[in-house]
C-alpha cells in the first residue's frame, strides 16, 4: 500500500540520520556532512533503500523556509537597513561577477549559445543558503565578519531568484508564462507590490493581537500551531505568486522581529526547522546519481573543480576589494563556493521553457549536488588549517567579573516581570545593564509593553526558550515567580543546561525558600521579610525609639531570622521538629533584643552611628 511505502521510507530516512549524524559529528565532520552521507548511503546509487527523493525534497524545502523565518526573527528592520550596503552592494557584485565568469566559460570553452550560457551562469551563481548557514551556525562562525558578509550575499541571492525566474523565459525567446493564476504583466507586478504591502500591514496590525489572543488561551500547542500557520501561510502566498517561499517566510520573520513573542516563536519553530533541514540534506545526498557520474567522471570532476575555483576566485577578490581581514576573506570565499538548492528549481524551470536541453540539465543537477556536498568538507579544511592560523572566532565580547556595564548581549535574564521583577529590572537598567525580560502572562506582558518596556512572551520552563532568550551567553538569571512549582522547574532546567549561570530567586514564603535551598540556589530573597521589617521599624520609631535604634533592632531581627532559617533547614520536612526548634530560636531572639533594651547607652543616638551599624552586617 502507498501509505505503507511512505512509512517505510520515513523510517529509513530517520534511521540513516540517527546512525550517520552522531558518527560524523564525533569525527568532527559536522551534522550537514553526516546527513549528506546518510542520503548517499540509502540512495539509489548505493544501498538503494529509497528511490527518487524528489518528493521528500519538496517537503524538506520547508526546512529552508523555516530557517529563513528564524533568521528574519533576528533581523529587526533597523538591522536590515544597516546591512543594506552589504546586501545590495556585495551581494549584487557577487551575483553579477560570478554569473558573467561562468557564462563566459560556457560560451567560449563549451561553445554554447549565449542564452544557454547566461542561464547557466545565473543558475550556478547562486549558493546554498541551507548548507552555508547551518554549517556556519554549527561552527560559531555566523557572527564573524566573513559569516555576516556571507549571510548578506545569500539574502541577496534569495531575493534575486525572483528576477532570474522572470529573465529565463526571455532568454528562451518566449513570453513569460502567466504568474499567480491568470495574472500577467502589470497585473502581476501589482499583485507582487500588493502582497508585500499586505505583509507589512498584517505584521504591523494583525499578527500581534492574534498572538496575544492565542497566548492568553494558555494552550501551549496552539501557539506552536499559530507559529507554523504564519510560516506556511507566508510561504504559500509567495508560491502562489511564483516567488521564493523562503523569501516570504524571511519577510514574516522580519515583521515579527520586534514582537514580544519573538523568543517563543523561535523556540517553537526550531525543532521543525532542524528536522526538515536534516531531511533536505538527506534528500540532496540521495539525489546524487553515481551512475551518471560514472559515465562522465573526468568531465564532472573537472566541472566541480572549475566551478569551485571560479566562485572562490570571484569571492576572494571581492573580499580583498572590501578589505576584509586576513582569514575572514578565506571564510567568505570558501563558504559560498558552491551552487545552491534554488539551482534545482531553476534548472527544472529552464527545461520547461526550453532554455536548457535534457543532457545539459542532467549535468547541472549532478554538478549542483556535488558542490553542495563538497561545502562541509571545504569548511572543515578552513576550520582545521586556516582558522587556527588567523584566530578567527565570533565577535562576541567576553563576560568578565566586575567589568563595566554592557549595552548589548544582555547579561541578565529576568523571568517573571510582575511588580517584583519590574523594580529589579528598572534598577539594573538605570545602572547601565541591559536585560532580557520573559513573562508568561499575556495580559501582564501587554500592560508593561504599553509603558514602553521591552518584554517577551515565553514559558521559561522550556530549555529551548531559555536558549533562544540568550541563556548560553548571559551571566545571571533573576527568577521572580511566586509559583513555587514553576520556579523549581525553571531552576532544574537552568542547572542542567546552563550551569554557568548564577541564579537569584524570589521566595514567596519560608517553605518556598527551603525548597529553593534544597534545589541548590544560593541567592534567595524572601519577598515578605524586608517590607515587614520596614513597617516594624517605623512602628518602633512611633513608639519612642530613635530612627537608629529602630534600625538596629530591625537589622538584628533580620540577622537572627536568617541564622534561624539556616539552622532549621534540615528539619523543614519534619513539622514536629521544625516547630520545636523554632520555639527555641524565638526565645533566643527575644532575649537578645531585651538585652539591647537594657543597655545603658541605648538612649544615645551616637552610639548607633552608621559605622557601628555597618560592622554588624551579616
Amino acid at each position: 500500500m502507498e501509505h505503507s511505502n511512505f512509512l517505510v521510507e520515513a523510517v529509513i530516512f530517520m534511521g540513516a540520520a540517527v546512525i550517520a549524524v552522531p558518527i560524523a559529528t564525533r569525527l568532527g565532520l559536522g551534522s550537514v556532512l553526516g546527513y549528506l552521507l546518510a542520503g548517499v548511503a540509502i540512495g539509489p546509487s548505493a544501498l538503494g533503500l529509497v528511490g527518487d527523493a524528489s518528493d521528500e525534497m519538496h517537503v524538506a524545502e520547508f526546512g529552508v523556509a523555516l530557517m529563513l523565518f528564524l533568521i528574519g526573527l533576528e533581523m529587526q528592520p533597523k538591522k536590515l537597513w544597516q546591512m543594506r550596503g552589504a546586501i545590495l552592494g556585495t551581494g549584487s557584485a557577487q551575483l553579477l561577477l560570478t554569473a558573467a565568469a561562468v557564462a563566459g566559460i560556457a560560451l567560449w570553452f563549451f561553445n554554447m549559445g549565449w542564452p544557454t550560457a547566461v542561464a547557466i551562469g545565473l543558475i550556478l551563481a547562486l549558493s546554498s543558503t541551507a548548507i552555508v548557514l547551518q554549517s556556519l551556525s554549527e561552527k560559531g562562525l555566523l557572527k564573524t565578519q566573513g559569516g555576516r558578509s556571507a549571510f548578506a550575499v545569500l539574502l541577496l541571492q534569495d531575493i534575486a531568484v525572483i528576477p532570474i525566474l522572470a529573465l529565463l523565459p526571455l532568454l528562451a525567446g518566449t513570453t513569460a508564462e502567466s504568474h499567480a493564476g491568470d495574472l500577467e504583466g502589470w497585473g502581476y507586478a501589482a499583485a507582487v507590490i500588493g502582497t508585500i504591502a499586505a505583509f507589512a500591514i498584517t505584521g504591523r496590525y494583525l499578527l500581534g493581537p492574534l498572538l496575544r489572543l492565542v497566548a492568553g488561551s494558555q494552550v501551549r500547542e496552539m501557539f506552536t500551531v499559530t507559529a507554523l500557520l504564519i510560516v506556511f501561510g507566508a510561504a504559500a502566498v509567495m508560491s502562489w505568486l511564483d516567488l521564493s517561499p523562503a523569501l516570504g517566510t524571511f519577510l514574516a520573520g522580519v515583521l515579527l522581529a520586534e514582537s514580544e513573542f519573538r523568543h517563543e516563536l523561535e523556540a517553537d519553530i526550531e525543532p521543525f526547522k532542524g528536522l526538515l533541514l536534516g531531511l533536505f540534506f538527506i534528500a540532496v545526498g540521495a539525489s546524487l546519481n553515481f551512475a551518471q557520474i560514472a559515465q562522465n567522471p573526468l568531465l564532472l570532476f573537472g566541472l566541480v573543480v572549475a566551478l569551485v575555483l571560479v566562485k572562490f576566485a570571484v569571492l576572494f577578490l571581492l573580499a580583498r576589494f572590501l578589505r576584509m581581514s586576513k582569514g575572514e576573506d578565506w571564510l567568505f570565499a570558501l563558504s559560498l563556493a558552491q551552487a545552491g538548492e534554488f539551482g534545482f528549481v531553476l534548472v527544472s524551470f529552464s527545461i520547461q521553457i526550453q532554455v536548457l536541453d535534457a543532457e545539459v540539465s542532467s549535468l547541472l543537477v549532478a554538478l549542483i549536488a556535488l558542490t553542495m556536498a563538497l561545502t562541509p568538507i571545504l569548511l572543515l579544511v578552513f576550520e582545521k588549517f586556516i582558522q587556527p592560523r588567523f584566530l578567527i572566532g565570533p565577535e562576541v565580547p567576553q563576560a568578565v567579573e566586575h567589568e563595566t556595564p554592557m549595552d548589548s548581549n544582555s547579561p541578565v535574564i529576568i523571568i517573571g516581570y510582575g511588580r517584583f521583577g519590574q523594580i529589579t529590572g528598572r534598577l539594573l537598567n538605570a545602572c547601565g545593564f541591559s536585560t532580557t525580560l520573559l513573562e508568561r502572562n499575556a495580559e501582564q506582558l501587554d500592560l508593561v509593553r504599553r509603558y514602553g518596556i521591552e518584554a517577551y512572551y515565553g514559558d521559561a520552563t522550556r530549555e529551548d526558550l531559555l536558549r533562544a532568550a540568550g541563556a548560553a551567553n548571559a551571566r545571571l538569571v533573576i527568577l521572580t515567580l511566586s509559583d513555587q512549582a514553576a520556579s523549581l522547574e525553571i531552576v532544574a532546567q537552568l542547572q542542567k543546561h546552563f550551569p554557568h549561570l548564577k541564579i537569584l530567586a524570589r521566595a514567596r514564603s519560608r517553605m518556598h525558600q527551603y525548597a529553593l535551598m534544597e534545589a541548590g540556589v544560593k541567592y534567595i530573597f524572601r519577598e515578605t521579610i524586608d517590607p515587614a521589617l520596614a513597617i516594624g521599624e517605623k512602628a518602633l520609631e512611633l513608639l519612642g525609639l530613635t530612627p537608629l535604634q529602630a534600625r538596629r533592632a530591625a537589622r538584628k531581627f533580620k540577622q537572627h531570622d536568617q541564622r534561624m532559617l539556616e539552622a532549621l533547614f534540615p528539619y523543614w520536612r519534619d513539622e514536629a521538629q521544625h516547630i520545636a526548634q523554632s520555639r527555641i530560636y524565638r526565645e533566643q531572639l527575644l532575649q537578645a533584643l531585651q538585652e539591647d533594651r537594657r543597655d545603658k547607652d541605648l538612649h544615645l543616638d551616637h552610639y548607633w552611628e552608621e559605622a557601628k551599624l555597618e560592622t554588624e552586617k551579616p
